[in-house]
């Protein structure tokens, strides 16, 4: 494993908080017991209690374990460790302390029981008639949500936007208990947007109609190919079981993290990792954590991992899962692949009228330079895109100095998130 670079240590960080006290500790003086290996990076460090922390970190995975209390993943104690061992500071020749190699074997044996758990045989009648019982209260309930859109339509979009947000959330909440909460999902969010929005009429209109498009597909999913019926079950919150997609089609690549995003509504936290295959296949990692779960932790953008993948079904680019742990090599330098932002406009409408009810696409783009006034970003033909509220420009400009550079993001309600940059040789999350 090679050594992290200290703009990837502090990419893994939650917030800004963290950052810095990760660096305040990034010192020799409070650390002992310290040490590394191929995969594995561990050490003690002295708090203000009698017993130091013990820290250890997973540099595959990335996973962290740290005994302080913070809630925080990484802790500024993972951070720190982190940041002296891409320093050179901890060394490679240590034998591996104690607590590390129990973390390391509870890992291991966590995962042989999840894989084995999978692999355990189903009763086919009952699962058949669980999912009948589900299809049966979905149908329902997208027959009732059906008429709630109608009478919002019938209202007006400007009386919805009168509506407080309880309103949004009753809808949502009756969704939930229908089992639709992909659906439930998109109305809270198009509450928070109707009342935040400057463009608010035409956003509605767009996300209402793709609403209506939802329901409508869904009483004639029996007419749609298996991708699409997989797509629109996906988008409602359908899922598709772990033990079928381990079933499915599988491949075996070299796999470059191009970027990963967090996500948080207040309900459903979600982070998704795009990878790409030197072909330049696509695939998602997607994860979501409920009230008191904690999402783990991203992998570094530019990261090469030789990987067996697991694909969803569905209209490429799909969702995938991790058969085994991934082995880690020598990062990536570029981000590669990139097209101008008129053809990345075109792929992503082209992708649009496979899959309507997806969003979000990924895009690399090639000899970007970025516009303060308005945000956003202009490629070599003067064609531009304007930034998503969360991309930070500044950073951004002061990362590349003003010159030309290669992106990765995701093209979202015609803006663009910027997830990854390649700069000065290297890939870093933005």
């Amino acid at each position: 494993m090679s050594r992290w670079s200290e703009e990837q240590v502090l990419a893994t960080a939650p917030d800004a908080s963290s950052i810095a006290a990760g660096k305040k500790l990034a010192v020799p003086g409070p650390w002992s017991e310290t040490g590394a290996n191929e995969t594995l990076v561990w050490g003690k460090c002295q708090g203000s209690g009698k017993t130091p922390y013990q820290t250890s970190v997973d540099l595959v995975a990335p996973a962290y374990r740290c005994s302080c209390p913070s809630r925080k993943f990484p802790c500024k104690h993972a951070i720190a460790l982190l940041l002296l061992w891409a320093r050179g500071v901890v060394g490679d020749d240590a034998a591996m302390a104690d607590f590390a190699k129990e973390w390391a074997e509870q890992r291991t044996e966590k995962a042989e029981a999840k894989a084995k758990k999978a692999e355990a045989p189903v009763d086919p009648e009952a699962q058949a008639k669980r999912l009948a019982e589900r299809l049966a209260k979905m149908d329902a309930g997208v027959d009732d949500f059906t008429l709630w859109l109608a009478d919002l339509a019938r209202g007006g979009f400007a009386a919805a936007r009168s509506q407080p947000y309880s309103y949004w959330d009753r809808a949502a909440a009756r969704l939930v208990d229908a089992q639709l909460p992909g659906l439930a999902d998109r109305v809270r969010s198009l509450g928070e947007q109707a009342l935040s929005r400057n463009d608010w009429a035409d956003h509605m209109l767009r996300q209402v109609g793709r609403l209506r498009l939802l329901t409508r597909a869904w009483t004639r999913r029996d007419h749609l190919s298996e991708a699409d019926q997989a797509d629109l079950r996906a988008t409602l919150g359908l899922p598709t079981p772990t033990e079928q997609v381990r079933a499915g089609r599988k491949r075996t690549a070299v796999w470059q993290v191009m970027g990963a995003h967090r996500s948080d509504t207040g309900t459903l936290q979600q982070q998704r990792t795009w990878l790409r295959a030197d072909d330049g296949e696509m695939g998602l990692l997607l994860e979501t954590a409920g009230p008191g779960q904690a999402l783990g932790v991203p992998q570094l953008s530019g990261a090469r991992l030789t990987a067996t993948l697991a694909f969803y079904p569905g209209n490429a680019p799909q969702r995938v899962l991790f058969v085994d742990q991934p082995e880690a090599g020598a990062p990536a330098e570029s981000i590669g692949n990139g097209v101008s932002i008129a053809q990345a406009i075109g792929d992503a409408a082209a992708a649009l009228a496979v899959a309507p009810w997806r969003t979000r696409h990924p895009v690399s783009l090639t000899d970007i330079r970025l516009q303060a006034d308005p945000p956003a970003a202009l490629d070599a033909d003067g064609t531009g895109v304007l930034l998503g509220d969360d991309v930070d420009i500044h950073l951004l400009m002061a990362i590349t100095g003003g010159h030309p550079f290669d992106v990765f993001g995701e093209l979202e309600d015609a803006r663009l998130r910027i997830l990854a940059i390649a700069s000065a040789g290297a890939v870093v999350a933005s």
